[in-house]
This record gives C-alpha cells, sequence and structure tokens, in this order.
C-alpha cells in the first residue's frame, strides 16, 4: 500500500492512499522521527483513504497507514515522511567563538562553540557542515572535523591560541586569540556588598547565590547577574527579618557595570526574587526583568569602578499622588502585625465573602472550637479597642490553639502592603519602563488561604512567586510572570518587543472556595472560582518550564501538574485516580523535568514528585507532555521529596529516572544505586548525565562534586560552596563557552569570586552549542526559580542518540523512508 500528502499548509498536511481490497478501515498512524525503535502513534480509524494531520510542518512527520479487515491489521504501508513548509525563524543570540584554553598533564585543551548555522547535516557522531583549523601563536597547528576540541600535546600557558571556521572548504576569519587557563577553572572576581543589622539587633553578610547570564552589551561575549542573597534570607514561611538583596551585572574580568538594590520592600528569599535575563526586544543586548517596589534603586559603575549614577525606579503616578516615596518602609513588626490584623477585623463586614454569606458574618464564629474559651462577643463594625482585642486574642489564645507552630507574637519582617511592580531594565542598567506587578497580593494571604490550615502563615501562598521565559510565537522570546501555586494561580504573559510591556495573556484560577477562611481543611485538593482557569489552582511547583509540547511550534508554559498553552488557553490540568478511587489533581511537587525522556515516544515528558501523600494519586509520575497522560507511576503516603533524569546507565534504552529507585523510560525498575537528585550537569564526553553533590553528600558541607556511577567522582571542586542548604544548588550549570558540554558556576567559599569550571576530556561528539536551543536556553534563564532545576533541550541527549534527530528538518526530504 502506497501512501502520498496531497496538500500541505503551515499547520496540517492531507495524505492519501490506495485502497485495499476488503479492507473494512484504515488505521493511521504518526511518528516525529523514522528510528527502527520508535513506537507509532495512532492518529485515526477512518473508512475514507485520506486522512489530514492538523499538525505544524516546521518538522518532518512520519505517517504510515495499516488496512483493517474484522478487527485485523492485514496490510501496512511504507512509511511517508512529509516535507517541511513551515519556517519559524527563532531569535538566537549572536555569540563569538567562546574558545577557551586550558592547561592540563597532557597539554594545552582547546574547546570552542559551534553555531547552529553552521550545522548543515549529521553523521553517526555529531553534527557536520563546519570545520575548524587551529591556530597557536598565528601558527596553524591543526585541522578538526569531527568535534570542537583540540589537544596541543607541545603548547605551553605562554601560547596564545584561535580557531577558524571552514565551510566548504574556505578558511573563514579566526576568532580573537584567548590565553591558557592555568587550572581547569576560571575565577571571576566579586564585589562582596556590606553586611548590617536587622531592627532585631541580628548581623547578617553576604552570599553569592543565583546567577544568570546574558549578552548585555552586544560583544558576543557573556556578562554575569549575580544575585547576592543575605545570610538571613528566609523561606516564605519562615519569621524574620532579612537583609537586602543585590543584583550584580559583571564581565567576565570581574568589571562590575551595575548593581540594583532591591530594597527593603523586596524580602530576601528564595521565593521573592526571580530574574530574567534574555534579550526581550530583539536589539541584541539582554535586559533584565524582575519584580521591584518603593526603594529598589539602580547603581551603574563606570570604567574605572566607581559609581557614576544612583536612580530609584519610577513611581506610578497613582501612587506618588496617594504620598507612596522611596523612603517608605513596609517591613512589618510584631505590633504592626496586630494593628494590621485590628484593622482587617474592622471591616470584616465588607469582605465580598462576608457579604455574600460565604464566610461567617462575625470573627467568633469562625473561630468556635473546642477547648478554647471564646472572645466577648462584639457589635459589627468593630470599634478599634474591640478589634485590638480580638487582635490580641486571635495571637495569642486561638493561633497557639490550632497549633503550637503558630507564634503570631513573634511575626516579623514581613511585607503585606505597599506597591508592588515590575520593572524592565535595559543591559547598561538604565530603567526601560516599570508597571504594576500583573497581580497584586490583595492581602496578607487571608483570601489565598494562609490562614485556613492549623499551620497558620500568613504572606505565604500569596508570595509565591515563578518567572520565565517562553517563545510562544515560535520566533521571539515572551516574559512569563506568576504568582501562587498552592491555591490560586496566576500566570500572566508578556511581550517587550517595542520597549514597553504588551500583555499577551493572563491566566488566574481564581481564589480556591472555602467557607471559614480560619478552618478550611483541603484548601490545596479543591478547584478554583474562575469559570475557565478553576481546574489550574493548586497544580503549580516551585519552578516552571517552556516546551513546544503539542508540536505546532510554538512553546508552551509546563506549571507542575497543568500546561498552558501558548495562546494563554488552558491545555489541561492533570487530575487521576487514587487507590480508594476518589479522583483528585495531581496537585504540587518541589520538582519536574520536561524533556525528551523516551526518544522513542513521539513528544515530550514530564517525571514529577508531588508531595500531596495520601491526599493525591501519585508520589511521582511520568506523564505525556501534550496530553499529561499518566505513563507510570506510583502512589506514595508521604512527600517523596525531590526528583532527576538523565543518562545515567549507558545500556539501558532512553533517559532514566528516579527518586527513591532508579526505572527506565518506560517504568521498568532498574538494579542500579540510585544518584542524588539536587542538580545534575551534561559534564562528559560520551553525552552521559552527572550529578551535582550526589545523595551521599547530603548533610556534609557541599562544594559541588560532580559524579556518576559510570565515571565515579569526575571533579572536586577547590575552595568551593554550593547554595540553599541540602539542595546544593551551584549559582549556575549552562553551555556557556566552548564545546556543548555544561559549566559548572559555584562560588568560593569566602564569596570573593565565581568559580567557572569546564571539563578538559576530549570528546568524539559534534554539537552546536546549546545556547542555540532555544528550550534549552529558557531553561538557562527560568534556572534560578525557587528550587532552582535542570534546563533541557529539544533533541534527546544521550549516548544512544540518533543525531538525524537533532535537528529534524535536515532530513525533510519528502517521500518514503
Amino acid at each position: 500500500m502506497r501512501i502520498t500528502w496531497e496538500q500541505v499548509t503551515d499547520s496540517s498536511i492531507g495524505i492519501s492512499w490506495e485502497p485495499v481490497q476488503k479492507a473494512d478501515c484504515y488505521r493511521v498512524y504518526w511518528a516525529d522521527s523514522a528510528g527502527s525503535t520508535v513506537r507509532y502513534r495512532l492518529m485515526a480509524e477512518t473508512k475514507a483513504c485520506r486522512y489530514t494531520l492538523e499538525k505544524a510542518t516546521h518538522v518532518p512527520h512520519y505517517l504510515r497507514v495499516a488496512a483493517v479487515r474484522n478487527g485485523e491489521e492485514t496490510e501496512c504501508s511504507d512509511t511517508l515522511r512529509t516535507p517541511v513548509k513551515k519556517v519559524f525563524r527563532e531569535q538566537l543570540e549572536r555569540l563569538n567563538r567562546g574558545l577557551v584554553a586550558v592547561k592540563t598533564g597532557n597539554g594545552i585543551f582547546l574547546s570552542w562553540r559551534l553555531f547552529l548555522e553552521e550545522v548543515s547535516g549529521y553523521s553517526d557522531t555529531g553534527m557536520t557542515g563546519t570545520d575548524f583549523a587551529v591556530y597557536r601563536n598565528g601558527e596553524r597547528i591543526g585541522t578538526v572535523m569531527e568535534s570542537t576540541n583540540y589537544l596541543d600535546a607541545r603548547g605551553t600557558e605562554k601560547d596564545r591560541y584561535a580557531v577558524a571556521p571552514i565551510k566548504g572548504g574556505r578558511e573563514g576569519e579566526p576568532c580573537g586569540e584567548v590565553k591558557v587557563w592555568e587550572k581547569e577553572y576560571l575565577d571571576i572576581p566579586l564585589h562582596k556588598p556590606e553586611g548590617g543589622v536587622t531592627p532585631a539587633g541580628e548581623a547578617y553578610e553576604y552570599h553569592a547565590n543565583d546567577m544568570s547570564i546574558g549578552d548585555v552589551d552586544g560583544d558576543g561575549e557573556y556578562e554575569y547577574i549575580v544575585k547576592w542573597d543575605p545570610s538571613n534570607s528566609h523561606d516564605v514561611s519562615i519569621k524574620g527579618y532579612t537583609g537586602k538583596c543585590y543584583l550584580d551585572c559583571m564581565k567576565l574580568d570581574g568589571t562590575l557595570l551595575w548593581r540594583l538594590d532591591m530594597g527593603v520592600n523586596i524580602r530576601a528569599g528564595a521565593h521573592y526574587t526571580q530574574f530574567m535575563v534574555y534579550d526581550f526586544n530583539g536589539d541584541g543586548k539582554a535586559e533584565m526583568a524582575v519584580k521591584t517596589a518603593p526603594g529598589t534603586k539602580m547603581i551603574r559603575y563606570g570604567a574605572d569602578g566607581t559609581a557614576k549614577e544612583e536612580r530609584y525606579i519610577t513611581l506610578l503616578p497613582e501612587d506618588i499622588a496617594a504620598g507612596v516615596g522611596h523612603e517608605d518602609n513596609y517591613v512589618c513588626s510584631a505590633e504592626d502585625y496586630r494593628r494590621h490584623m485590628a484593622e482587617v477585623f474592622m471591616h470584616w463586614q465588607d469582605c465580598p465573602q462576608v457579604k455574600s454569606g460565604q464566610w461567617p458574618k462575625t470573627l467568633e464564629e469562625c473561630w468556635e472550637m473546642e477547648g478554647i474559651a471564646p472572645p466577648e462577643s462584639c457589635s459589627y463594625p468593630l470599634k478599634e479597642q474591640d478589634a485590638l482585642d480580638l487582635a490580641d486574642y486571635f495571637i495569642q489564645v486561638y493561633a497557639p490553639a490550632r497549633s503550637e507552630k503558630n507564634q503570631l507574637d513573634k511575626f516579623e519582617g514581613f511585607i503585606y502592603e505597599g506597591p508592588e511592580y515590575l520593572t524592565m531594565f535595559a543591559g547598561d542598567g538604565r530603567e526601560l519602563q516599570t508597571v504594576r506587578f500583573p497581580v497584586g497580593r490583595e492581602d496578607d494571604g487571608l483570601f489565598w488561604g494562609d490562614y485556613a490550615l492549623p499551620r497558620i502563615e500568613p504572606c505565604n501562598r500569596v508570595d509565591r512567586f515563578l518567572s520565565g521565559v517562553a517563545y510562544l510565537d515560535g520566533e521571539r522570546p515572551y516574559l512569563i510572570m506568576a504568582r501562587g501555586y498552592y491555591t490560586r494561580t496566576t500566570v500572566t504573559a508578556y511581550d517587550f518587543f517595542d520597549n514597553c510591556f504588551r500583555e499577551k495573556f493572563r491566566v488566574d484560577s481564581g481564589y480556591v472556595p472555602m467557607d471559614n477562611p480560619f478552618r478550611a481543611e483541603g484548601i490545596h485538593e479543591v478547584e478554583g472560582t474562575d469559570p475557565v482557569y478553576a481546574a489550574l489552582a493548586g497544580q503549580g511547583n516551585h519552578s516552571l518550564a517552556a516546551a513546544d509540547v503539542d508540536g505546532d511550534g510554538c512553546m508552551e508554559i509546563i506549571y507542575g501538574a497543568a500546561v498552558i498553552d501558548h495562546d494563554g488557553s488552558l491545555l489541561y490540568s492533570s487530575y487521576d485516580y487514587r487507590p480508594d478511587g476518589v479522583r483528585a489533581k495531581l496537585g504540587h511537587g518541589d520538582a519536574m523535568h520536561v524533556a525528551k525522556i523516551d526518544p522513542d515516544r513521539p513528544g515530550y515528558q514530564i517525571f514529577n514528585v508531588f508531595e500531596g501523600g495520601e491526599a493525591v494519586p501519585y508520589g511521582f509520575a511520568l506523564r505525556d507532555a501534550q496530553t499529561g497522560e499518566v505513563l507510570f507511576g506510583e502512589y506514595a503516603a508521604e512527600d517523596l521529596g525531590r526528583c532527576m533524569i538523565g543518562k545515567i546507565d549507558p545500556g539501558t534504552r532512553g533517559l532514566q529516572v528516579w527518586v527513591n529507585e532508579v526505572f527506565d523510560c518506560r517504568g521498568r525498575k532498574l538494579e542500579v544505586p540510585v544518584p542524588g537528585t539536587n542538580q545534575s550537569i551534561r559534564w562528559a564526553g560520551d553525552m552521559s548525565t552527572q550529578i551535582i553533590d550526589g545523595a551521599q553528600y547530603i548533610g556534609t558541607v557541599q562544594t559541588g562534586v560532580i559524579n556518576d556511577n559510570t565515571h565515579g567522582t569526575m571533579l572536586v571542586p577547590e575552595d568551593t560552596m554550593t547554595n540553599n542548604g541540602t539542595k546544593g544548588n551551584p549559582c549556575l550549570v549552562a553551555d556557556i563557552f566552548g564545546d556543548f558540554r555544561e559549566e559548572l558556576l559555584l562560588r568560593k567559599k569566602d564569596d570573593s569570586a565565581i568559580r567557572i569550571y569546564t571539563n578538559t576530556e576530549l570528546t568524539g561528539h559534534k554539537l552546536f552549542t546549546l545556547m542555540h536551543d532555544s528550550m534549552y536556553r529558557c531553561g538557562v534563564a527560568w534556572q534560578n526559580n525557587c528550587y532552582n532545576q535542570p534546563c533541557y533541550t529539544k533533541f534527546y541527549y544521550g549516548n544512544d542518540c540518533d543525531f538525524r534527530d537533532v535537528l529534524p528538518w535536515l532530513a525533510a526530504e519528502d517521500g518514503e523512508v
């Protein structure tokens, strides 16, 4: 049976085939690659001899048709590879060659970038199209064809090196000469801020924390943005004052370009400040988007290292008219909080939920509880003294009766009022625009469920922020700003193409319904109140991801157990059945990985842990990213913590996934040691996956050790530290220079420098820089979200990679395969 394509549009392919005698119907199968182990997906069963595949045509598709008689397939066609019609022109960075030269025991190791535009084909070991000439001190010493590495056995640390591309036999201009690193790392000197003392008299100092990168001046070399966290930075659930947070932008040599002082009205901690560094306006220079507030100030530095300009962000006119100033301090003391609660109580009757009858009319009704004396009844609206008395009762009697952890008489250091902004800064530190943060807090978390459970946690669920970058139109980067994921969930997308924020869409689940905001069990398990996006509530994680999960060429936003389509519609929100037969959402989890995990299954997969325990269907699960279908998983009565994926067993097809046990990509348990789940890195030359600070290091000083089951310990960094306690996060893991493998960026123990490690092992593989893979590049941008997660490529990355699938359009000649 022969099938042919008839019509190809940007979003569909029409095919037809010859009829088969006595066939009852035909089954149409589809795949996104043509490997011999690929499992085709059934798309349709039809009696007609034609079918239209509704998928974007920026990549080839692989189709088969089977004739069916009496329920059995009697004849199958050859595979049809469809032509490419749609072309997405992705905005990518114009980088320099990224050449590094490192002294090793065997000579001078060289590594450099292959650009995406230089690739024109593939081989069994990598990509082809451009070769390279290697120069030492201006003299050509070699030609490299199979990789972007070279070992100069005769080189010394005094030599200078350059490489030049060779395309079609013609040699291009060499890159600028580079000096030799004396060791396998390079230090970027830091400018550590001065410590301080909190209003409670507690001293603090600063440590370098999360990082991002971007070419802020358009010279083809990355600059480095470092977040400085005070030693008293806090999780949103922890009481106490914090020092201010700072963001520094530096050159590779440590030259400080600018420092953003976030001000006192941005609390320091992993959940408060995510900074998205990307070229949002397409001018060839990276910008930075970040949540700001009154008191946020930019300091720009001159070449001599002195401050040349200090400027506060622009306050909105309506805030200025209301008397807001940069000297305002909205950080609360315990007494401030007491009076704040009294103010809330004085206006209790004005709450929409009270007016509608959803919530009790009086606070006394809200707080009815066995074992404690009720407060004296008051008339509403409350007088100030009555409200203060009720605030004292709530803080000193009711809250401790709910849980001994509710020490609200010590509630201080939080920010529950004052303006919230979103600011875009140019690469040189200039403010481009400040707007109102897309979704305001509205209150201190009462509406968000922060008072509903036995553990009362004001300013917790309301102040859970995420940010990201996604190519929502398949070509240009959009900024993603999110607030909330335990209960109410909001996600807003902006473009900044014309140097101003323009909202593309806003998604809001609405608040989850509560009959009593001070006693409402199960708030994480119910849906919101929005008629369209209610199912989004409670499905988010401590990070997000962006990937084209439905194959239309445009990225979706993977928000934990839910996926938002590129146009802002809800693609799906995942539910399944618990062992007791109750249908429930998959819910919140601490870690998530979106990648081509099973190379033989069309599309991407998502591997998640979920912390809902008995209330949710799974403790971990692997899902189909397009549909949310659970491919395999296990129920768990408790929170399992974190999870990881990677190529850790070279003899097993696909990536492996693990929590407390290791499974292959189809759910088969493997008898291999369980690696750690802190962070992964593509370090080895064989395209396997390594772990940073594996399980055996948790609970000890974590320096950033790289290890795996196959190679053992591959790197023991010197004089360095990871961040965020047992999470053991490096400052950054990314392919920042050299070949396709990732570099490891750590802070020195004394915070005097960022130490960048690169692998000096020769590899026989040849890939373009991962920074020219838009899915990976977006991942590098959002890596600094709360619980830092690895970023992944569009293509399957592993030692069993089929390189014809790395850039599918290279294999797009239509016809039979």
